[in-house]
This record gives structure tokens, sequence and C-alpha cells, in this order.
């Protein structure tokens, strides 16, 4: 493979934000796939021809964001979307008492639309595009906590259905990248206060117009291309939305 800084390419950014582009792009275009170990940091500065420390910084931004995971002793590896990721990267909601409990979800619809135009907006799609709409139920400790409506342009899942769908034994994160390719590596999220209308207080246990909070997320992947929309309405009664600001995130 021919990168540009082995080509000796000038570029006016800094170094390692290149040698991070080049890894990127290696990272998206799958010349490791998730759960591989990448090259030893010796090999890797030699193709960029950098030096180990401007090579590891790049490295380190994409551990930072979890894109990569490091294994004291055994190296560098493509991180995958598991129940860990889940619940300390993607996954905000927790017990009164703060602990976190892995949600078991329960796929309530799964049908073929056009892309009205805010959602065409947000996943970067022509308006009446064709896109995959989910509605997906998580259970905490058994009980309904969170009701998620999920938009998915169909191109970039043309075979998804919903028994595949039904069926898949990882994360929705998780599915995407074993089966697509497609690594959610961040999301934008906007929260507010809303009522629970006749249909949510129904599936979620609660009177209608009881207080939820509604989390508005989107998905993106490498370079910020968005994958997902997702509208999740979530019952506060007994749980709250946690994020630890400034803490690295566990791994």
């Amino acid at each position: 493979m021919t990168d540009p800084l082995a080509a000796g390419t000038a570029t006016a950014a800094p170094l390692y934000r290149e040698v991070r582009r080049l890894l990127t792009a290696s990272l998206q275009a799958r010349e490791w796939e998730p759960g591989a170990a990448l090259p030893s940091e010796a090999r890797l500065a030699q193709r960029f021809r950098v030096s180990i420390g401007t090579l590891r910084r790049a490295v380190d931004e994409l551990v930072a964001e979890q894109v990569l995971v490091r294994q004291q002793g055994r190296g560098t590896f493509v991180a995958t979307h598991g129940p860990s990721r889940l619940m300390f990267q993607f996954f905000r909601i927790v017990g009164a008492n703060g602990e976190r409990d892995l949600p078991e979800p329960e796929l309530l619809a799964f049908e073929r639309g056009r892309a009205e135009a805010r959602e065409a907006a947000a996943l970067r799609i022509a308006p009446g595009e064709r896109v995959l709409r989910i509605r997906n139920l998580l259970r905490l400790g058994g009980e309904p906590i969170v009701l998620d409506d999920i938009v998915l342009a169909q191109r970039l899942f043309p075979d998804l259905a919903e028994k595949a769908f039904r069926e898949r034994d990882s994360t929705i994160y998780g599915f995407y990248q074993t089966r697509y390719g497609i690594n959610v590596v961040h999301a934008s999220e906007r929260l507010r206060a809303a009522a629970a209308d006749r249909a949510s207080a129904r599936i979620l246990k609660v009177a209608p117009g009881a207080p939820l909070l509604e989390i508005h997320r989107l998905a993106m992947t490498y370079h910020d291309a968005p994958v997902e929309l997702r509208r999740s309405r979530v019952n506060t009664a007994h749980h709250a939305y946690s994020s630890e600001l400034g803490k690295s995130p566990a791994r």
C-alpha cells in the first residue's frame, strides 16, 4: 500500500495528524479487521517514514477515542463493539444508585420508508431516499426503560432484513461493525425534557403526559460520516443519564 507520507507528500498539518489520517483511512478500508492487531509501532513508523514518537502520538489519539485498544505486552488492536464498549461509551443510562446494567433489547418494529427532510439532512442523503426504521425497547432489570426509534440509510445496509437484525448475537453497533464493516466511533447527542405520548406511555408503562428524557443522537463513523439517527425516550423515574466529563473512558 502506498502512503502519501511514505511518498514524501508535503503537508501543512502537524505530522502526527497526517499519520492519524492515514491510519484512519486504513481502518476504514478494513486493512485491519475488528479485533485484529496492528503492526508494531516500529513497522508503522517505518511505513509512514516518521519517528516512533510521532507515530505513537497519532495512535494515542485513536486509543483515547476507543477506536484502537492497547493491551499491555500484546500490542494495539482494532476496537470491537462489545458489551463493555456499549456500557462505557454509548449507553449512559444508570440506576438511581449509579449502577450500570446491560440493557435487554426487544425489537418492536422493523419497517422500510422514505427519508423525511430532517432525517435526510442529518444522514446526508437526499429527501425521499430509502431508509430503514427500527423501533427497539431496552429493559433494565426487567423493566421497560428506553424506547429507541432508529433511522438508517438503506444504501449503507442494503441487505438488512428484520430476521437478521432480530437474530443478531451482538450489540447493534457490533452488528454494524462485523456484518457491514461500519465502525461507529463517536456520537453527538442533544437532550431535552418531553412528555410521554400515548404510544410511548403504553410501551414504557407510564401515564400519558408523564415526564421523559428525550435523547437525539447522531452516530458517526470515520471522518464524521453519519451512520445512524436515533431518538430515545427514557423513563427517568428510577434512572438517570450519566456522563463523566473530563474522565478518560474505561477500557
